[in-house]
């Protein structure tokens, strides 16, 4: 009872985060369609943390107390019955590899600091319930082949939060956590970007001191190096897709998987240089295709993970990657906008604060058989830029105009050029 009194008590303060944000449309609904340019870095880090507390509160608080199977709803497609096996690690991968790089900042003396803290404890002890097979809230790693998938994401989360989300663990959870990662090894890896989830399992596994299967791990690696089609575009498989499945998946987990085993021989060395200039270059066209009131092109599949699909301009930024023509107070303001835009629009949350499928409120009819609730919460994967320092130039610098403001407003540019990036 006391755990259970602990983690009640964690989270009514850290819902306080929520309901002192300056964002006030993202608790009433209210639609705003981009922020002013006058808008400070401080200000806007106050409303990207209100925007995290927001997305973790339901999910996070649940899962501590052992009840998220009991209380997170599971909409779906109608013709999708098998959803609510899969769903709750859906919420919970996606969502935690979003705000890692936030929570790895640790605690400090400040508002937000010990705010972070909560979350860090509560997602945690999430973890614990997740992975326990004695939990009522023990999630799926095995069967299906659904769980590759966020086994990959709760993965992704671990190493960008390398001691507070994974080193702060009990030892008994780190056995737990990579017991259900090995469990997923069966399932098998799909001819297209869920390759990087077998990838990225694999390369969690071994930082964990688990000896890796090699042939899961490399595979990935050698056929993104293969599908890679051109200006820092990679096909989703043997062809190019029109959809953000390169900012979804590909470009982060290629990177991130190259970051630890790029080091290993001259042709992952060369690939892991080749795949962050092309990171740089998806982050320009990405930045390019926000428009000033938040909006983008509505194009392909899995368009209700929202401003998720700008993983790629927000990781250029938090690895500090961003191209030389984007200052990281404009790509702030580009992030601002789309995340606004998708988050705050009336309809996106449920009266208890869970997410619904939609781009921009609640609209049903973009949700694919694959997609339910816990699918949504990729969103956070906008919010990775909180994980640079209130200090870091992100954040200090002016709000600046975008690359769209900037040419339509008849201001001179120099032209836009493709990379010669070969395989």
């Amino acid at each position: 009872m006391k755990q259970r009194r602990d983690f009640v008590k964690l989270a009514g303060l850290a819902g306080l985060a929520v309901a002192s944000g300056r964002s006030v449309a993202a608790a009433t609904g209210e639609r705003v369609t981009g922020p002013s340019l006058g808008a400070g870095g401080g200000e806007d880090r106050h409303d990207w943390c209100a925007w995290a507390a927001k997305l973790a509160g339901p999910l996070l608080t649940a899962l501590a107390e052992r009840r998220l199977k009991q209380v997170m709803p599971v909409e779906g497609h109608p013709t999708s019955k098998d959803r609510p096996q899969y769903t709750h690690l859906e919420g919970l991968g996606r969502l935690l590899a979003g705000l890692a790089p936030w929570l790895e900042l640790g605690e400090d003396a400040s508002p937000e600091g010990r705010e972070r803290d909560r979350w860090a404890a509560l997602a945690r002890a999430g973890i614990d319930a997740a992975t326990d097979p004695a939990s009522p809230d023990f999630l799926n790693f095995s069967k299906g082949r659904q769980p590759l998938v966020d086994a990959s994401f709760l993965a992704q989360a671990l190493l960008r939060a390398p001691t507070q989300l994974w080193g702060r663990l009990d030892p008994r959870v780190q056995r737990q956590v990579t017991a259900a990662m090995v469990s997923s090894r069966p399932i098998p890896a799909g001819e297209n970007n869920w390759k990087l989830f077998a990838t990225t399992v694999e390369v969690f596994l071994q930082k964990a001191g688990v000896a890796r299967d090699e042939a899961r791990l490399f595979e990935g690696l050698r056929k993104h190096r293969d599908w890679y089609v051109g200006d820092g575009m990679y096909g989703d498989g043997p062809e190019f897709h029109w959809d953000y499945y390169n900012a979804f998946v590909i470009q982060p987990m290629l990177v991130e998987a190259l970051d630890v085993v790029g080091g290993e021989s001259t042709e992952w060395s060369a690939l892991r240089d080749k795949s962050r200039e092309r990171l740089t270059r998806y982050a320009a066209i990405q930045e390019r295709s926000i428009a000033p009131d938040g909006t983008y092109p509505v194009i392909g599949r899995s368009i209700a993970y929202r401003c998720g699909a700008f993983q790629g301009l927000a990781l250029a930024a938090w690895r500090r990657q961003l191209p030389k023509e984007v200052s990281p107070g404009q790509a702030r303001a580009a992030l601002s906008r789309v995340i606004r835009r998708t988050l705050e629009a009336p309809g996106t949350f449920d009266a208890n604060g869970w997410l619904q499928i939609g781009l921009s409120g609640h609209q049903p009819g973009l949700g694919e058989a694959y997609i339910s609730t816990g699918s949504l919460y990729l969103c956070s994967f906008a919010l990775l830029p909180l994980g640079l320092p209130p200090g870091d130039a992100f954040w200090t610098q002016p709000a600046a105009k975008s690359t769209w403001e900037k040419a339509w407003g008849g201001e001179d540019l120099p032209v836009d050029k493709a990379i010669k990036s070969p395989r």
